[in-house]
């Protein structure tokens, strides 16, 4: 588990889409952000209260999260610094990187000196079993796209928080970094070897009370040229009672493969269904999530009306409207 709460490191970064982790912890776990540390006035505000590590720790937190996301995940060689203050006031350090904090002498060196721990959560610590494919107890909801990168955590979050208001027992279940760093556990299912995705499924939501639900994030896509491979270990291994489709009905194709357009959404959910039976032969889908994010409020609506009637399931944005019909229909 990571400790919490967050020192949110913003260093120099002005892009909103490389914040996307600090963006999302901010947004799903503020109870869990103290301060933010920016490196320059021209990084991303998060709103939050500006503080060097050694007062973010007599402030309450924990860890420091690397809340931007470089290209390519490379450690800029201007966070080594920060990263050792951090350190030596008392913080633990959370990554999503690609790049390992312990390959650098310097920070692999004062972590074990200070006894603090490096949370490298795209590099898993344990090793995973070969998946069973055996049913086990309790109920899970994955969810699943049309693309990477259009609203599956958003979605398995507000789903999740929407059952508990309802004093139902739901876990989140993280398979992505930014996830894990709201949760404060999971599994960085893109860094998990290929012969162990389902395994490394089956080990995030294991056995529970038959009423207890997992609800589990999806990665990639099945209809994805690159990375349809850890969507479809995610659908084995989660075996799944019920799946959303998330949607972003502003694009008409792979936003990051070019030449590949998206299938119908009927045919999309039909592929799904075909590849989930193989674990679990009585999956449904109980909802279409849209992320509206670039329509009005009233086209929003107009087209979720419209796909209600020509899918027959509720079709909903989880951030905006809808949430709690699409719940009714999971727990149908």
């Amino acid at each position: 588990m990571i400790p919490k709460p967050y020192l949110m490191f913003m260093g120099r970064e002005s892009v909103l889409r490389s914040a996307k982790t600090a963006l999302g912890i901010r947004d799903w776990a503020p109870q869990d952000c103290v301060a933010q540390w920016r490196l320059g006035a021209e990084a991303i505000d998060l709103g939050l209260a500006e503080m060097r590590p050694r007062a973010a720790r007599e402030a309450g937190a924990r860890a420091m999260v690397l809340g931007i996301a470089p290209v390519g995940g490379a450690l800029p060689e201007e966070w080594i610094a920060p990263i050792l203050e951090a350190m030596e006031a008392g913080l633990d350090i959370v990554s999503g990187l690609h790049a390992r904090l312990t390959d650098v002498p310097a920070i692999a060196e004062a972590a074990q000196r200070l006894g603090r721990t490096l949370h490298e959560v795209r590099h898993p610590r344990r090793p995973f079993p070969i998946a069973t494919g055996h049913r086990r107890p309790g109920k899970r909801l994955l969810t699943v796209g049309t693309d990477c990168a259009l609203g599956k955590k958003y979605t398995s979050l507000a789903i999740a928080r929407e059952m508990r208001s309802r004093g139902i027992d739901a876990d989140f279940r993280a398979t992505g970094q930014t996830g894990i760093m709201i949760a404060g556990d999971g599994i960085a299912m893109d860094a998990v070897v290929s012969d162990f995705i389902a395994g490394a499924a089956e080990t995030l939501s294991p056995a529970a009370h038959p009423d207890h639900w997992d609800v589990i994030e999806g990665q990639g896509a099945i209809l994805h040229p690159s990375f349809a491979g850890v969507t479809l270990g995610l659908l084995h291994g989660s075996q799944p009672d019920v799946l959303i489709l998330c949607h972003d009905p502003s694009r008409s194709a792979i936003a990051s493969t070019p030449g590949f357009p998206f299938r119908s959404l009927g045919e999309t959910r039909d592929l799904y269904l075909s590849l989930a039976r193989l674990t679990n032969p009585q999956v449904r889908f109980a909802g279409i999530a849209l992320n509206t994010s670039s329509l009005g409020e009233a086209d929003a609506r107009a087209l979720a009306a419209a796909l209600e009637a020509s899918e027959g399931l509720p079709v909903f944005d989880p951030l905006r409207f809808g949430i709690a019909a699409a719940v009714d229909a999971v727990l149908a």
